[in-house]
């Protein structure tokens, strides 16, 4: 959806109380995270016509944004696969 909220909270609730740990203790998630919520602002700005940009500068952001959740999900999952391990 145009000017939807894609935050990762919101994304994986089942890793909701996950985010906040990988963020105090993992400088690399911490990293992605503002990466990705920076990119998200951005695509929000521009799918609600705040910001004016090309279609081929939105779909990069856009393909970005899903790698990023993509790597940020593959660390939620292994961090969780971790704690039930311990």
């Amino acid at each position: 959806m145009f000017g939807e909220k894609h935050d990762i909270p919101h994304e994986f609730p089942e890793f909701k109380h996950l985010v906040e740990d990988l963020q105090n203790h993992s400088a690399e998630f911490k990293e992605k995270y503002a990466e990705y919520h920076g990119l998200d602002d951005e695509i929000r700005q521009i799918e609600q016509n705040v910001e004016t940009t090309s279609d081929f500068y939105a779909e990069e952001l856009k393909k970005k944004r899903v790698h990023l959740k993509d790597e940020l999900y593959t660390m939620l999952r292994e961090f969780s696969e971790q704690e039930e391990v311990a």
